[in-house]
């Protein structure tokens, strides 16, 4: 397993690996973190463009970089293999050592010693302690405002490490941080999430709870601080797993935290109980302005800096972004443990197109009726997985990762009136803005495996042809599957009278779903119509059946059913660039120097 991987020590040893292989462009003309990165670094991801590294930021003496994780190559090369194959390997060591004996033990001495490099080794120095700030110097870190209504410059690459104050175990997870001044932040603690449980102890008790971030450094810990381990286990030792040797961390007196030995930056504070300031907005992965809200204040006490260091940083919006292709790759490395706890699950797919958490799609093997729905509470119920907004039930022979034959499975096997499934009030995550309030929201189970040998409908849905004469507020039709049809609407449209006519239409009526998506929802792009329609509805309160009938405690839905997956007022706004910041990057591209495929 550690025998063929590549292994990058800090974040150097990986730019010079892109270097050499031609992936990396070094732009020595000067551009602005305001906006400006945001647009550069969305053109050379769209085209599949290699790494930024910016030599000249305007206000910074430090050098950035960003679009480290912009394509699937990028992220496969820190892994030095296939995520799955690691995944698949570390599943089954477990089987392969019970019973335990020496001949087992033999066989699986090279993933053994790779398992045993899973761990932190301490050392006294390193690169991060070349230059310590006190106080701390925030405003010269190059920050990013990504988007024109962003409430102010973002670390949007920050590690941030804590401890829980009662059992002592890590954590280190990715949360965006707003900086203040020169000498604090926003801690944006999501729902869910590992450091928010620890302030949560640290509040009972009523003490500060130490903080340590962590900029650049090995490239595996930020892949590590993505993924989404149990709550207990240090992403540290994952990032160790990942690199295939010890990560060399250094003990520190104040905090008791054990950081990078190969940091680019460190920023070390704590954060308060009652000390909360405004935060936000911030154009976040969902592809909208996240909510403004109040939230703990880190304050800084010491900065620390390599010699020389170079800040990462990474632009989120609509889809794909770089958080694409690492949440594909964690989910391929992470499978093959979920399936090993829970053997009736054949594959799980959150959609990446849809910021993950709004969708996803679990295969399953039914022994008998209804056994889809245990696995989907069982899902529901596991960590960040619980945060779903909407989880798809098919048999095992179904491609998970192809929506269209998702969509195809429900057409053949989904009952409305009793696969269908609400539930209301739930936790929602904290960037999802479709419910009641923030953290609040529904979700909705759609089971569609088989109910006998024969589906329920053997006939496909007729094409639609004449879309003018359908409804004067329909601009676009587009077919996703044999199930769904999504139906663009006007600005201002009367959705009522849309929602009729497409029920009485003697086509349209044939589909089990009609989703109703904006004007500014491409739908040539079947990235971001998932986009458009799972980020925008809320399964409670945006579902509206041809009839229901009230059966017992449960209400009966008849399809067509209509999903009003349109933006609507009281929602966040979607991002989109600044026309000035656009016209000043297309005026200068030709000086930035950047190779594109």
């Amino acid at each position: 397993m550690g025998d063929t991987r590549l292994s990058f020590k800090d974040l150097r040893a990986f730019l010079d690996h892109l270097e050499v292989q031609g992936d990396l462009a070094r732009i020595t003309r000067e551009v602005d973190p305001v906006q400006d990165v945001t647009i550069i670094q969305h053109r050379v991801l769209e085209a599949g463009g290699p790494a930024l590294l910016f030599e000249n930021v305007k206000g910074s003496p430090y050098r950035m970089v960003t679009n480290l994780f912009g394509t699937p190559a990028r992220v496969r090369s820190l892994f030095g293999k296939d995520p799955a194959e690691i995944g698949e390997q570390v599943a089954s060591l477990s089987e392969q050592l019970m019973p335990p004996s020496g001949q087992a033990l033999w066989k699986s001495r090279k993933l053994i010693w790779s398992c045993l490099q899973a761990r932190m080794k301490t050392v006294k120095s390193g690169p991060i302690l070349e230059n310590v700030f006190t106080p701390p110097q925030l405003e010269k870190i190059p920050c990013l405002t990504c988007w024109p209504l962003d409430g102010g410059p973002f670390f949007t690459l920050p590690l941030v490490h804590t401890v829980d104050p009662v059992s002592g175990q890590g954590n280190m997870g990715i949360y965006r941080l707003q900086r203040y001044d020169n000498s604090s932040t926003g801690m944006h603690w999501q729902i869910e999430k590992g450091g928010g449980f620890h302030f949560a102890k640290a509040c009972e008790l009523e003490q500060p709870l130490p903080v340590s971030v962590f900029i650049g450094g090995p490239p595996a810990l930020t892949i590590a601080a993505i993924a989404p381990l149990p709550e207990g286990i240090d992403e540290r030792l994952l990032a160790a797993l990942i690199m295939g040797k010890p990560l060399d961390v250094i003990s520190r007196k104040d905090t008791n935290h054990r950081i990078p030995a190969s940091a680019e930056f460190v920023l070390e504070g704590s954060v308060s109980p009652n000390d909360t300031q405004r935060e936000g907005p911030f154009g976040d992965h969902l592809g909208h302005y996240s909510h403004s809200a109040d939230f703990p204040v880190f304050r800084v006490n010491r900065m620390l800096a390599r010699k020389d260091a170079i800040y990462p940083a990474t632009v989120v919006g609509k889809p794909p972004q770089e958080d694409y292709y690492i949440g594909e790759a964690l989910q391929w490395l992470t499978l093959p443990l979920l399936k090993m706890i829970k053997p009736g699950i054949k594959d799980l797919w959150a959609y990446p197109e849809t910021g993950f958490h709004p969708l996803a799609v679990m295969s399953v093997r039914e022994r008998y009726r209804h056994e889809g729905l245990k696995h989907a509470f069982s899902v529901l119920g596991e960590g960040q997985l619980s945060l779903t907004k909407v989880l798809i039930v098919v048999d095992d022979d179904v491609d998970v990762h192809d929506f269209e034959r998702v969509g195809d499975a429900i057409y053949d096997h989904f009952d409305p009136s009793e696969d269908l499934f609400l539930m209301s009030p739930m936790a929602q995550d904290t960037l999802d803005f479709t419910g009641t309030a923030i953290n609040e929201g529904s979700r909705m189970i759609i089971s569609a495996t088989r109910k006998s040998s024969s589906p329920l409908r053997k006939e496909p849905p007729p094409s639609l042809s004449d879309v003018g004469n359908l409804h004067k507020d329909i601009r676009e039709i587009k077919t996703l599957s044999k199930a769904v049809l999504v139906v663009q609407v006007s600005k201002g449209a009367d959705l009522k009278s849309v929602r009729e006519a497409l029920f009485r239409h003697s086509a349209a009526c044939k589909y089990l779903f009609h989703v109703l998506v904006s004007e500014d929802v491409p739908m040539n792009d079947r990235r971001l119509i998932l986009w458009g329609w799972f980020t925008r509805f809320d399964p409670m309160n945006d579902i509206y059946p041809a009839s229901s009938e009230q059966n017992g405690n449960r209400l009966n839905l008849h399809a067509p059913i209509s999903i009003d997956a349109t933006w609507k007022e009281g929602y966040r706004r979607p991002v989109a660039f600044d026309p000035e910041h656009q016209r000043h990057v297309d005026k200068e591209w030709d000086s930035y120097g950047i190779r594109l495929p």
